[in-house]
């Protein structure tokens, strides 16, 4: 296992002063360069915003299963694609060791952690609900796009012992998703919803497994309304 805090990571800087960070983790066999490359494709400019820092870590090389066992930069192994098999515990667990690093990088830069959102693409959405829901409640937020939990999920068993306040959850999904299916996507919020997370849920028509400009601009515009600019920024 790579040592903590050693994710190499991409990052958007604010145009103005830092008061909040955004963490951004890209899906299976991607990187953090080429999932803002992706993004920046698809919305003609990077995901940047005055007073917001946008950092995409990079997920380690590792063996995985889906792949017959081949190297590829995935934040978790899977025993299959699927959401009906039981999940692979042990790399979900070292995974959220290693990105709890990235986020106290940034508390000790003094940002706190009520002003911080984890999010992703497909694996990276998977990998954030973990992360904050069972290690990291009092974030901001959670988006997950084309993403989704296994229907035993840690996740699930962590919030029926929770008691205390859950971060909003912001989820996206495409109707047409072959790989990840819109199906997974409603369970995993349906059973999130009712285990106390307030969520959103946007079925984004004919999208395949992809990014697209109509879910990033609701991305950009639900980010600002969890991360607001302070009036003191100035």
């Amino acid at each position: 296992m790579a040592a903590r805090g050693a994710l190499q990571r991409s990052a958007v800087a604010p145009a103005g002063r830092h008061s909040a960070s955004l963490v951004f983790l890209h899906g299976s066999g991607d990187t953090g360069q080429g999932v803002r490359a992706w993004i920046k494709q698809v919305l003609n400019q990077d995901l940047s915003f005055q007073h917001i820092k946008v950092i995409y870590p990079t997920a380690p090389v590792r063996p995985y299963t889906p792949m017959g066992g081949s190297l590829s930069t995935v934040w978790f192994d899977r025993y299959k694609i699927s959401n009906d098999c039981p999940e692979h515990i042990e790399t979900i667990d070292s995974m959220c060791q290693e990105l709890t690093g990235l986020i106290d990088d940034e508390v000790k830069n003094g940002i706190r952690k009520n002003r911080i959102l984890l999010g992703g693409f497909s694996m990276g959405g998977g990998m954030a609900m973990h992360l904050a829901y069972r290690y990291h409640q009092d974030v901001a937020g959670v988006f997950a796009l084309s993403s989704f939990l296994n229907k035993n999920s840690a996740v699930y068993q962590a919030l029926m012992k929770n008691e205390s306040e859950l971060p909003e959850l912001f989820q996206c999904h495409g109707t047409v998703d072959e790989l990840v299916l819109h199906s997974w996507g409603e369970d995993t919020n349906r059973i999130l919803k009712s285990l106390g997370v307030s969520t959103t849920f946007l079925s984004i028509p004919n999208l395949y497994h992809e990014l697209n400009k109509i879910e990033l601009e609701k991305l950009q515009a639900w980010i600002l309304k969890k991360l607001p600019e302070k009036a003191n920024a100035e």
